[in-house]
């Protein structure tokens, strides 16, 4: 999370200095700016099938409040996405409102093969949020995300991947959140979304090694701009997409809506990828098969009255903004990210959802420009 700028005791000293008839000024250090915007590797493992099956936690606050000092409030600051950055830092939004990501895809037509490409993810196979509270196997559930503060130290990360890349240094803590915890075996995504600088570094496969890191692959998504991958590179995900953008997350939920589409996984894709996806991971030429970036949609006619409230917001989320396909794992796996807050129960719910409640739409219209992720 964002650090607080000590606003209150400057405050409180520069008062002290005008009561006693002199006088103070100061500055905040101008935010670290990042450059690197490439991306990264062949990501494409398969996604933790460890669901939200998982005991629930007893509930901790994850926020900082403005203006707290403490070693223990810095150290919060890492510890999720609750935090808010400082009122006088420019607010970062997981990309412009114009981006493929916020469209509106409730009204786009059906693609011609929709029926197939559900068929072929699993027309009759449960949709299963893959995030929650508590942990499975020792592991909280979700792809975590670790907001750093402004200025955070960058270091060295290597890459298995480093011609799909985008090279370090990376502002990643030594704490910085895997997930499947520290010892976890699946796709060890690491996010880190530093706020000041509006940017999401996000790795795949990452390990601690020595003073930095190495991953198999590695992404700088600058979150203020609408540019895309280069063709053929990934990212931290297969399609060379941000993980961060697809992620459900707890403040959205608690807000009452996600402006979004979601990441999710499917177990095959066919060779070539779908706008906004830059990157194919699969050699299979089945049509039947969607692609990586191919985005779907919850249908209109299924019933969303009976789902609780958490449950409720995701589903209209699917229907609104829609699912995108962006790497390889369990099918209608949806991805968010952990938080003490989430109802496993409620989650739970998504699971009356099955393939056949969803169709294939054709995005096609939405392009400006196959370069930019900006929608007409």
């Amino acid at each position: 999370m964002l650090r607080p700028r000590p606003r209150r005791a400057a405050v409180v000293a520069v008062l002290a200095l005008l009561t006693a008839g002199c006088s103070a000024s100061g500055a905040d250090p101008a935010a670290p700016g990042a450059t690197a915007t490439a991306d990264a590797s062949t990501a494409g493992g398969a996604a933790s099938t460890a669901g939200g099956a998982a005991s629930t936690a007893a509930p901790g606050s994850t926020g900082v409040t403005p203006g707290a000092l403490s070693a223990s409030a810095v150290a919060g600051a890492r510890a999720g996405i609750g935090a808010r950055p400082s009122p006088a830092a420019r607010p970062c939004t997981v990309f412009p409102a114009e981006n493929v990501w916020h469209a509106d895809v409730s009204r786009l037509p059906v693609h011609s093969r929709s029926a197939a490409m559900v068929g072929a993810i699993g027309a009759g196979a449960n949709v299963h949020a893959d995030f929650g509270s508590g942990q499975w196997e020792g592991a909280p559930i979700g792809i975590p995300v670790t907001v750093v503060p402004a200025g955070q130290r960058k270091v060295p990360v290597t890459f298995g991947y480093a011609d799909e890349s985008d090279p370090g240094p990376y502002p990643l803590p030594p704490d910085a959140k895997v997930e499947g915890g520290p010892s976890g075996t699946g796709d060890r995504h690491v996010i880190v979304w530093d706020r000041a600088a509006c940017r999401a570094y996000e790795l795949f496969d990452a390990h601690r090694s020595g003073s930095g890191w190495r991953a198999g692959s590695g992404a700088v998504f600058d979150l203020r701009s609408n540019r895309m991958r280069r063709a053929g590179w990934t990212s931290a995900d297969a399609a060379g997409l941000s993980v961060l953008a697809g992620l459900v997350r707890y403040d959205e939920v608690a807000a009452g809506r996600i402006d979004h589409a979601i990441r999710v996984t499917v177990p095959r894709t066919r060779t070539g990828w779908t706008w906004p996806a830059s990157h194919s991971a699969s050699s299979a030429t089945d049509p039947a098969l969607p692609q990586l970036g191919q985005r779907l949609r919850l249908k209109r006619s299924v019933d969303l009255s009976g789902l609780p409230r958490q449950a409720r917001i995701v589903a209209e989320a699917m229907r609104t903004h829609g699912l995108i396909v962006a790497d390889h794992g369990s099918a209608w796996y949806l991805s968010g990210a952990p938080d003490p807050r989430w109802d496993n129960d409620a989650l739970h719910a998504l699971d009356r959802l099955r393939g056949s409640d969803f169709e294939v739409v054709d995005a096609a219209s939405l392009m400006a420009d196959p370069k930019s992720a900006a929608v007409r």
